[in-house]
């Protein structure tokens, strides 16, 4: 079943993809290759003291979004913006189908599908109407 629509769900650690169509649902977990691990900055050492993005995981995500016309990026904190701009420089196909980005909590799996629909709900509303081809009354 083709699923034109999807939502993901990331933090650091781990993604939850969930393409969907108005009858089916289709989820996926995909796990983070290095796990964020907080990085104090000591004086003394080499190196600015942040966590580099993991690409790899970045791709997978990527690839679990393949063949979807429109989708949602949520989740807390700043993996979901690091992984926006990896989207922005890498796969700019996929730039062109994002439709939103949001901050999130940790909903259930069931609430991330409900919130995706009801945001795809209104997005479409304000899309704007074709143009009526008759005369105007």
């Amino acid at each position: 079943m083709s699923h034109s629509h999807a939502i993901v769900w990331m933090d650091s650690r781990e993604a939850h993809v969930f393409r969907f169509s108005p009858e089916d649902v289709e989820g996926e977990r995909i796990e983070a290759h290095r796990p964020y691990r907080k990085v104090h900055h000591k004086a003394g050492t080499i190196g600015d003291g942040h966590a580099h993005p993991d690409h790899r995981y970045f791709d997978e995500i990527g690839e679990a979004l393949k063949g979807v016309q429109e989708w949602l990026l949520t989740g807390p904190g700043t993996a979901k913006a690091e992984f926006a701009h990896h989207v922005g420089q890498h796969a700019p196909e996929l730039k062109s189908t994002l439709c939103e980005v949001t901050a999130s909590d940790h909903p259930t799996d069931r609430e991330l599908v409900d919130q995706a629909r009801r945001a795809f709900k209104a997005i479409d509303r304000m899309r704007p109407n074709s143009v009526p081809t008759g005369p105007a009354r």
